[in-house]
């Protein structure tokens, strides 16, 4: 898949970043991006990583589903900004990984505002149950996420 400006694979230790802006309408009542929204962001990010790593490839049987998620919320952010999700692999079982994920806001060094560990599993589209990653999907998923690491 073709990559774009606002997403990049680096290192095997840096993993797979993404960019997006906050929108005004990810804001709350209390004037920052909701909770929820966090998510969101997560979301996308992982769902152009695989794409770039081959995973759930159109016509290909397999796909992927989120079997878990959980995220500390350290800091809120705030309307303008851009935020960058740093994504990188801790656990590449057989037909299931780890990954953690960081929500930072470019151009605030003081670290990440959101920290997020989640699991992900390989699926047949045709039974809907979890199958083993193919040799192509492993090397795809290590290219773009890198080495898992602890």
């Amino acid at each position: 898949m073709e990559q774009h400006a606002n997403e990049s694979t680096t290192s095997a230790t840096d993993g797979y970043r993404f960019e997006m802006p906050v929108r005004w309408g990810d804001l709350d009542a209390l004037n920052h991006v909701n909770n929820t929204v966090f998510f969101r962001y997560m979301e996308e990010a992982r769902v152009r990583c695989f794409s770039i790593a081959g995973v759930g490839a159109p016509g290909s049987g397999r796909d992927f589903v989120l079997a878990h998620s959980a995220c500390d919320f350290l800091r809120p952010i705030l309307w303008p900004a851009t935020v960058q999700i740093v994504m990188r692999l801790t656990r590449l079982g057989r037909s299931s990984l780890e990954h953690e994920a960081e929500i930072h806001v470019l151009g605030d060094s003081e670290g990440p505002c959101a920290r997020a560990r989640n699991i992900v599993v390989g699926i047949s589209t045709e039974t809907g149950r979890s199958a083993p990653w193919t040799p192509e999907e492993i090397q795809g998923i290590t290219r773009t996420l890198g080495a898992p690491v602890a």
